[in-house]
């Protein structure tokens, strides 16, 4: 098996990604592989303040403010955590990373989508595989509404807003059919699961 892989899910609200994180990184574990669960925005100290920043909903950001936030997080999180795990040959889970960014402030917000492009480049770190986590509208509404109390700004957005951010995760799964899986995520958990590991078994070589 290759050392370390950096794998990142990515999908709209009620993707089902933080579930799936979790279970793909309990599987590489007992694959014997040194494994690293992590999220965005997050997934390191500064990052995670500013993620409450972010998602909490107290301050209305502009548009580009925002973008810029996000990848203030990233960076945080990549040089902190990241690159330190890939360095030491273990296996990155992420839950959302740069095409996040591109969906939510590019396609769904309106944010110069070559400008987060350039940002994304600046990084200088792509995943090794990216697995978009594809939901029906009605079944992602349906998820949503079952947070309640609990759902974070974005959750919170009208239904217009979630289909560009749909729209704009499909875009850029076919527009780098190479890095992305598109995985149906409407099914039970169990068969979502499957479909990943199904994925990765013929991406990255995980024996069956």
């Amino acid at each position: 098996m290759p050392s370390g892989r950096f794998i990142t899910l990515e999908g709209g609200e009620g993707a089902g990604k933080t579930t799936q994180a979790r279970l793909l990184a309990d599987a590489l574990t007992d694959l014997g592989l040194p494994t690293l669960r992590t999220r965005e925005p997050g997934g390191a100290p500064g990052a995670e303040v500013l993620r409450e920043l972010l998602l909490g909903g107290a301050v209305d950001w502009s548009v580009p403010a925002e973008t810029l936030l996000h990848f203030a997080a990233r960076a945080e999180h990549v040089e902190k955590t990241i690159r330190p795990a890939l360095a030491a040959s273990m296996w990155v889970v992420c839950d959302r990373f740069t095409d996040s960014t591109m969906a939510y402030q590019g396609y769904g917000q309106g944010a110069d989508r070559t400008t987060i492009a350039s940002l994304i480049d600046l990084l200088g770190i792509a995943p090794d595989v990216t697995l978009v986590l594809d939901v029906s509208d009605a079944v992602a509404v349906a998820r949503r509404m079952r947070r309640g109390a609990d759902a974070d700004r974005y959750e919170r957005l009208d239904a217009s807003f979630h289909a560009r951010v749909r729209q704009g995760f499909r875009d850029i799964a076919v527009a780098a059919p190479a890095r992305c899986v598109q995985i149906a995520a409407d099914g039970p958990v169990a068969e979502v699961h499957a479909a990943i590991m199904q994925a990765l078994r013929t991406r990255l070589g995980l024996p069956g």
